[in-house]
């Protein structure tokens, strides 16, 4: 990490600072663990640009309020869910353009029964925003027309984790923050 900081005092005392407005993991994963620890606030949503996306293998959410949505009804389904161990690495792609990849272990308890499962979060930030939140199970890449063989195949993917989507938005009180 001294590095890094190192390379941030260099480039701001040149005044061509790359770095600026570009939130870090720091920033960014006690927000995360509190989304998929089924303990959301509004606040941890300030992560997110307007228009982010977030996709897993079951939902592709477009907008805070389907994001939330996504994240708010963790809690509906699962007694239990939260990440139990993860590693960060931080890719800086250009300025004020950041990726971070949070590998990651995660467990949920559904109808009294333990799932853990292993995981790669990837993050898009730009200006201090997520714009682009991915979660690939078993860290497989999601399935849609550019990664499967047949485009075909990929699209009918997409189109069922969209209708997935906005089924639970729609159940979710469309992106409602839950009243104390």
């Amino acid at each position: 990490m001294g590095d890094k900081k190192d390379q941030m005092r260099e480039c701001c005392s040149k005044e061509a600072c790359e770095f600026k407005h570009v939130s870090s993991a720091d920033d960014i994963i006690p927000h995360l663990l509190n989304l998929y620890g089924s303990r959301a606030t509004p606040h941890d949503f300030k992560i997110y640009a307007e228009d982010a996306s977030f996709e897993d293998p079951l939902m592709c959410a477009h907008g805070v309020k389907q994001i939330k949505s996504a994240f708010y009804s963790i809690a509906k389904i699962f007694s239990e869910s939260r990440i139990t161990e993860y590693t960060v690495k931080e890719n800086i792609i250009s300025p004020g353009k950041l990726e971070i990849l949070i590998d990651n272990k995660q467990h949920y308890k559904f109808l009294g029964k333990n799932i853990d499962m292993i995981s790669l979060i990837r993050l898009y930030v730009e200006n201090g925003k997520v714009i682009r939140h991915e979660d690939w199970w078993d860290k497989k890449p999601l399935w849609n027309r550019e990664t499967t063989k047949l485009s075909l195949v990929g699209r009918a993917m997409e189109m069922t984790r969209r209708g997935s989507m906005l089924a639970t938005h729609a159940m979710m009180g469309f992106g409602k923050d839950p009243t104390k």
